[in-house]
This record gives C-alpha cells, structure tokens and sequence, in this order.
C-alpha cells in the first residue's frame, strides 16, 4: 500500500475562498482535485464581500448562492464624489442590480463545509512550494501523491522564492475596515468617495431595517480611528443619519503585485495579483481567473504547459489593466499637483458627459466587461 501512488489532475494549494471554489469548480467539472492547506478553523471574519453581477453568476452556477444565510445587500446604485467637484457621479442599471455585499465568513465555511463532503479538502500539511513540481510523487500522510497540474491560491504569503517572481508596487498605504450602523436607510447605494489623503468607499452591509454599512479607507497618510469617524460624518451625516461605529477596526498593507509566469504553477486570486482597493474589484478579478482556467481546461490537455501559458497571458491582460489603472488613480490623488488635477477633471468630466464611457464604467462594475473573449 506504501508503494501506491494517488493520481489527481490537480493540487490546489491554499483553502482561503479563491482556493476553495477553484477546487470546487474544478470537482464539478468531474476532475479529481485535491485542497491543501496547513490548517483551517470556521471563520468568524465578520469583513464584507461586494459580489458583482458576474460573480453572483457564478456561485449561482457552483449552487451556492442560494445557501448564504444572511440575505445579501443589493448594490442599487453607485455613487463616486471627489472632494474638489460637488457634483457627484451616479451609475445604475435599471435590468439587475450592480451587485451584492455578503459576510465572508459565510460563503468561506459554506463552501468548505461542502468541500469536506466532497472529500476533497485536506488539512494539516505543512508543505515547501518549493518541492511542488508537476507529475513528481509527493509523499503526505505516507502516502504517495502525483498531481498534473498544481494551483497556488496562498494570496499574498508566499515563499521568498516565489517573492522574488512578483512585481511588487509598494507605496506604503493600509486599508482601513469597519462598520456602523446609522439612522436612516442607506437605500442600497454604494459610495466612493475621492477624499485629499486617499479614498473612501462605504458599502450596504447585510443587517436588518437597512442601516448598517462597510467602510474601506485607503492611505499612505498616519491616521486614528476618530479621524475615520470624523472623515466618515462629515461625508454621510446627510444621507445616513447619526452614526454608531463598531469598536474593533481591520487594518491592512496595500501592496499591489503582479506575478510572473512560472510553467510549473497556475496561480490565482491574490497568488497571481493583488490591486489598490480603489476599485473594490479585487476578489472579484479571482473570479474571473477561476472562470477562464475552468473553460481553458476545455481546449487543453492538463499536463500541457500551453494551458499555463494561455492562461497566464490571457489574464495578464485584464489583470494589468486593473493593476495600471488603480495604481494611477491612487498616486494622483496621493500626489497633488497642477498637472494631476487636470488628469482628474478630465476623467471626471467624461465620466459625466459621454454615455460610452459611463455604460463602460458600469460593465466593469459589474463584471461584465470582459477585455479578452
């Protein structure tokens, strides 16, 4: 029994969310997959999640959508100010709502609790990246294992030497998250707002009577939880009402990276990018990733390096798109100067004025917008 060895088409390394529904996508496709991860308790991360349209789609399409306990917020309209125009940006479409806001923790354990029905997901192996290598014999357990192809899906903790593959765009900013719960009605109305020191994005978060909401800060700049407080009255006292804020805050590094091709791995989620916060886009460009490598496997052989290599560059595309343009949104607000007001009025103004540039903004919100076919 020693001497048997377990054939898989794929290993998937890491069981955060973008992990787990590769594996589950990859299990539906009637392919034997394999989860690791070192270990994994159920999540009690209370942090939202904005689903766009695509990717409501797609957990509807894996039967997982309509199993999410708490009743998802719909993002009915979205509405972009900066804080040297008045005059707001206001995008909605009137055929389905832009997207949804969810509790992360319950898409997380609900997909891996369906994982471990599945048998699919495995934990408590503590394994070098380094040693993975396509079509090797891999030992866990005492057990022998081959795989076809392995998935990294480790978000940003990955090995100095996979580190030293990535194009890494530090700046020094962090992220602020938090909630409040407010008076009136937040009427399922996403806001961003383009703030001097960095923007501000406040979402509808799933609460009873509507009158919770999300915050993400984003800034190179020092900051306290009051002055977030502050920031936060100052620009919906109007349309919120009087606020009350949760006491705990999250607090993380924004580090923009893009990976390089590697033909012994398929990375996705944050293993293959990660981008500002800006565009709110972050977890769903996973998505997309976990949808193009599942229609790939259609057209490749699995074990081919032309399926690593068409994949990889066919996201690479959309990826650095988001990657360029967030990261430019971000240094020109950081970084004020004549010049860069004028980048922003401009955008600004045609945001506003041309219907092309508006419907485009309104596809890319929700997903729709799809660079490669």
């Amino acid at each position: 029994m020693k001497n048997k060895i377990f054939n898989y088409d794929f290993l998937v390394v890491g069981a955060g969310l973008i992990g787990s529904l590769t594996a589950l996508a990859l299990h539906q496709k009637k392919l034997k997959v394999l989860l690791i991860d070192k270990k994994i308790n159920a999540s009690k991360d209370q942090r939202t999640l904005a689903v766009n349209a695509n990717s409501k789609d797609f957990l509807t399409q894996l039967g997982i959508w309509n199993y999410i306990k708490t009743k998802p917020q719909l993002i009915k309209k979205i509405i972009i100010k900066d804080y040297k125009n008045s005059d707001p940006l206001i995008f909605n479409n009137e055929k389905e709502p832009m997207g949804n806001v969810i509790l992360n923790y319950e898409l997380l354990n609900l997909v891996r609790e369906r994982l471990k029905k599945l048998k699919v997901l495995e934990t408590g192996l503590d394994i070098n990246l380094e040693k993975l290598i396509p079509n090797k014999t891999l030992s866990f357990y005492d057990k022998n294992y081959s795989f076809k192809k392995i998935i990294i899906s480790i978000g940003k903790n990955i090995t100095s030497e996979i580190e030293q593959q990535n194009i890494i765009f530090d700046n020094g900013d962090y992220s602020y998250v938090g909630f409040f719960k407010h008076k009136k009605n937040h009427d399922n109305v996403a806001y961003e707002i383009f703030n001097k020191n960095g923007p501000l994005a406040v979402l509808p978060s799933p609460y009873v009577n509507n009158k919770r909401s999300t915050f993400i800060y984003s800034s190179n700049e020092k900051t306290t939880y009051s002055k977030i407080k502050s920031m936060i009255n100052k620009n919906f006292s109007h349309s919120h009402g009087k606020t009350f804020f949760d006491k705990k805050i999250y607090k993380f590094p924004v580090t923009p990276h893009l990976t390089k091709y590697n033909k012994n791995y398929l990375y996705v989620g944050d293993s293959l990018k990660s981008i500002h916060p800006v565009a709110g886009q972050g977890w769903n460009l996973g998505v997309k990733d976990i949808q193009l490598l599942t229609s790939l496997i259609d057209q490749y052989p699995i074990e081919s390096d032309t399926l690593n290599l068409v994949y990889y560059s066919r996201r690479m595309v959309e990826t650095s798109v988001y990657f360029c343009f967030t990261t430019l949104i971000n240094y020109l607000y950081e970084n004020q100067s004549a010049l860069n007001e004028n980048v922003i009025k401009l955008g600004y103004k045609s945001l506003k004025n041309f219907s092309l540039f508006r419907n485009l903004f309104i596809k890319q919100a929700m997903g729709r917008l799809n660079l490669v076919g």
